[in-house]
């Protein structure tokens, strides 16, 4: 038995920050019933480029598997009985609109608790489903603008960078995936359900955490550091190697000595102007001038073979070079999954274990895929109505 398996969410969610929260409660056996619009061609995703055809991209596979696909017109009068239905036999109902709209499209608990007092209500959005900016959209990139993130990447003197993927739309999927099984924990022990509420807003404050709690108290202003250098510890950064990069991160004290004494160096360990934490800070632009041009004396492999396992050490990869690293294949992070539309794929695995659980991976699925197996299994609709549904598009 798969971990959350007897677990059934309604998901009224597209594209990226949704779909990543619920990808890896279906990884872990939670039945995902995702709606698409039988009047479109459903989920944007479904079309965004690179490598997308047939109603289906790789994009949409990556952040959809394991998920099972209806399509109901839920602005339609029996569209909309059909999702009550839905809501009598399920757990949850997810969205991921636009913070005003769950209220607009009556999917909030108080429009839901009387089919159904138990089941709990998800809303991840950009500005939350409340206060002044509710009804705005909003997206990963503009979040790491607003909330400082932007500021804090990059060279010093640079323009101020985003991220390389979607951090915040990722980091609130996580969120929203814990709030919705917390909500769903209090509704079987306690008999209740709940509104959740998750924003990118929130979200990417929340993850500002110890570089927010410095400034309120302490009016502490973070300055992007050269090299992608830890604010205050020295040294925790990237250097140059003779043929690329490496990170090190000497994060106690005891690990600036032993990498003094591996790399030949050990009165840089005893000197008063580096011997703890703040005489390294005080005098950081001296050591890191006197460290640089020892670590571009070796190759990025030498000082792995030198350091790894006695000072924390990572080579700087590229994209390629992360996924062919051992350890990818050891943790089972690469998986096979057979599609209809692209054949074997690869992709990433769940990063979650489970000792009792071996993960299986099903392909995204197509439009529609699941309408038979939800209204005639799920809701014992007969064929009659499900013909006369089809007729009316309202499926």
């Amino acid at each position: 038995m798969k971990p959350l398996e007897g677990i059934r969410i309604i998901a009224v969610s597209q594209y990226g920050a949704g779909p990543y929260s619920l990808l890896h409660l279906a990884d872990l056996g939670a039945e995902i019933i995702k709606i698409e619009d039988p009047g479109t061609k459903g989920d944007v995703s479904r079309f965004v480029i690179p490598y997308a055809k047939n109603n289906d991209s790789l994009f949409f596979q990556s952040l959809n598997r394991n998920n099972k696909s209806v399509t109901i017109d839920l602005k339609s009068e029996e569209g909309r009985q059909i999702f009550e239905d839905l809501v009598r036999e399920s757990d949850a109902v997810f969205n991921n609109l636009r913070g005003d709209v769950p209220a607009k499209l009556k999917i909030k608990y108080e429009d839901l608790k009387h089919i159904n007092p138990r089941i709990v209500t998800c809303s991840l959005s950009g500005f939350g489903t409340t206060g002044s900016m509710a009804s705005e959209p909003a997206y990963d990139y503009l979040l790491q603008a607003m909330n400082g993130h932007m500021s804090l990447t990059g060279e010093p003197g640079s323009p101020p960078s985003k991220y390389g993927i979607s951090m915040i739309d990722f980091s609130t999927g996580m969120m929203a995936a814990l709030g919705l099984m917390v909500g769903i924990f209090q509704s079987r022990t306690h008999g209740i359900g709940s509104d959740i509420d998750v924003s990118l807003f929130d979200t990417s404050l929340s993850v500002l955490n110890y570089i927010a709690i410095w400034h309120l108290n302490n009016e502490y202003e973070p300055e992007r550091t050269a090299n992608s250098a830890h604010p205050t510890l020295v040294p925790s950064q990237q250097f140059s190697t003779s043929d690329g990069y490496m990170i090190i991160m000497c994060n106690k004290e005891k690990f600036y000595k032993i990498l003094c004494d591996e790399i030949g160096h050990p009165e840089l360990a005893n000197a008063d102007e580096y011997k703890d934490f703040q005489a390294r800070l005080n005098n950081k632009e001296q050591l890191i001038a006197i460290l640089s041009e020892i670590f571009k004396q070796k190759t990025t492999s030498e000082w792995l073979g030198i350091l790894k396992g006695k000072v924390p050490i990572a080579p700087v990869n590229t994209i390629s070079e992360a996924l062919k690293q051992p350890l990818v294949f050891e943790r089972n992070m690469i998986v096979d999954v057979e599609t209809t539309n692209f054949g074997p794929i690869q992709m990433i695995g769940t990063p979650i274990k489970i000792s009792t659980h071996t993960e299986t991976y099903k392909e995204a699925p197509s439009l529609g895929k699941d309408n038979e197996d939800v209204f005639s299994n799920i809701l014992n609709y007969s064929p009659e109505k499900v013909a006369k549904l089809q007729d009316l598009q309202i499926i």
